[in-house]
């Protein structure tokens, strides 16, 4: 079989470049042939990079260049061309489709349905039905664009507080929802929770389209920590207002027994180093990863992830339970599919300080034997749902079938 792969980007950023890569490491390992269609980087060294085409950020240059650069955000029909010259020459016998909005847009699916070759699309957020892609905006939850009103992201400004990218992105959601791009060429829509599938049907009407459900693979070893009972709660990621950390710093005030790590970076970072030095329990450490991050994994007694928008996925989840870690989740988007799951942790809800507070004590409490029981049963389970075999069985079934 030869599968297609379409993502923005090649070079890895994030979770999302991390997914698309993997599925197609997978694939490769099960003999099928596999292209990469992305957007053209610099000093790009793979395989196809003749065809990508070049795409600037809409950030990039003056406001004259972003104002000419709109329609190209919405719609890239130089996109579309390369699209459709990769696949006339790699001839695939399906497109699985990451993300694409923005840059490559949905414009390449026009591509694939005129050659006649069916699509799948992976949705690791909202974009599909929300215009800034969270369903959350300037600290809560948001479903104003239901029912196509898009003119509510301009009215709140929800796309990064700005007028004119709200704007672009207010527009974007009434081109492709006129030209119904998304429903009219995916043949079938990927989601990794069970949460944002039936949000999806909220927004679009139950039955309206193919779904079906693939998981992120994730590869255990490669972020197994040797169990420890460790003796503080660790927070690790993006320090952002939809992740809630301030919630978990009101929460540590009020316990002040219970010693707390912040790890990471981002906007609300020198905020939460402020709160942080007016607490005898609060550390705010900054970002780490690989070896430095296990270090920290290892000491911690449980991960809090106490996001105020609905999560999807959360692989900062998976690192916790290779790692030994359960975790306290707030009881928002796909978390209490995780933390649920088995005995992997504990669920508050969100904004409710007293609950995580509660929870923070109640952790601290236990034996550590307790702690480590269930550190090996969130070790065990994300080496048991989360491997390359079990996710190349369902990207087999989603593929046949789609193709059939």
């Amino acid at each position: 079989m030869r599968i297609l792969l379409a993502h923005n980007n090649y070079s890895v950023q994030g979770g999302a470049e991390v997914f698309f890569h993997e599925i197609g490491r997978i694939l490769v390992a099960n003999g099928h042939e596999v292209a990469r269609f992305s957007c053209a980087e610099d000093g790009l060294e793979a395989p196809e990079a003749g065809y990508y085409p070049e795409v600037p950020h809409y950030s990039a240059g003056g406001l004259i260049a972003k104002v000419g650069r709109v329609p190209s955000v919405v719609y890239n029909k130089d996109a579309r061309e390369s699209m459709a010259r990769l696949i006339e020459d790699f001839r695939p016998d399906i497109v699985h489709a990451f993300a694409i909005y923005g840059r490559l847009t949905p414009s390449i699916l026009d591509a694939a349905r005129e050659a006649n070759v069916p699509v799948v699309l992976s949705c690791n957020d909202y974009k599909h039905i929300c215009p800034n892609y969270k369903l959350f905006h300037h600290g809560r939850l948001c479903e104003d664009c239901k029912g196509g009103r898009f003119y509510s992201a301009l009215l709140n400004r929800c796309c990064h507080d700005s007028l004119a990218v709200s704007a672009v992105s207010m527009l974007e959601a009434y081109v492709h929802d006129r030209l119904d791009v998304w429903r009219k060429n995916v043949d079938c829509f990927l989601f990794a929770s069970r949460f944002m599938a039936e949000k999806t049907e909220e927004f679009w009407g139950k039955g309206r389209v193919n779904m079906d459900f693939l998981r992120n693979p994730f590869d255990a070893d490669a972020h197994h920590v040797p169990l420890n009972a460790g003796d503080y709660l660790l927070y690790f990621g993006r320090l952002i207002d939809e992740k809630g950390v301030d919630v978990l710093v009101e929460a540590a005030r009020r316990a002040p027994g219970v010693s707390v790590v912040i790890v990471g970076d981002g906007p609300d970072r020198e905020a939460l180093g402020r709160a942080a030095e007016t607490l005898d329990n609060v550390r705010v450490v900054g970002p780490a990863w690989g070896e430095e991050l296990k270090e920290w994994l290892r000491g911690a007694r449980a991960v809090v992830v106490p996001s105020l928008w609905h999560e999807n996925f959360p692989y900062v989840i998976l690192q916790a339970f290779a790692a030994g870690k359960p975790v306290i989740g707030a009881e928002r988007g796909g978390i209490p599919e995780l933390v649920q799951d088995g005995p992997h942790g504990w669920l508050f809800e969100p904004l409710d300080v007293t609950q995580l507070e509660e929870r923070m004590l109640t952790v601290m409490a236990l034996p550590d034997e307790t702690i480590l029981e269930m550190g090996t049963a969130t070790q065990r389970y994300v080496a048991e749902q989360f491997n390359d075999a079990k996710i190349y069985a369902d990207l087999e079934r989603i593929y046949k079938t789609v193709i059939s």
